[in-house]
């Protein structure tokens, strides 16, 4: 299993960034072909000091092959174009492998 993660730095407007997520990002993401789940993150603090982030974003998908194709299909499209229009300066997405430990809940 493969992750896209984003990563939100705090807006200057909390509350527009809030709006605009959960009404019109948040369904475009939904909406990615090939999607197995979806989680959010609300970071509330951290253990030295204020916390850099404000949101965790983590989409998951079989392999990177049914990643790839998300990320090119017309739904991710419209999600990179709604990301670059409301964020682009305070999201930093990257990927990686999801490897679960033994022992590990």
């Amino acid at each position: 299993m493969v992750k896209l993660i984003a990563l939100y730095t705090t807006p200057s407007e909390p509350d527009d960034f809030d709006r605009h997520f959960n009404a019109v990002h948040l369904p475009l993401l939904r909406a990615y072909p090939e999607l197995r789940r979806l989680e959010l993150t609300r970071i509330d603090g951290a253990p030295l000091g204020q916390a850099r982030y404000r949101l965790m974003v983590e989409l998951y998908f079989d392999d990177r092959t049914s990643m790839d194709r998300a990320l090119a299909s017309p739904e991710g499209r419209a999600v990179t174009r709604d990301l670059m229009s409301f964020a682009a300066p305070l999201v930093t997405v990257f990927s990686g492998t999801v490897r679960s430990e033994p022992g590990a809940s």
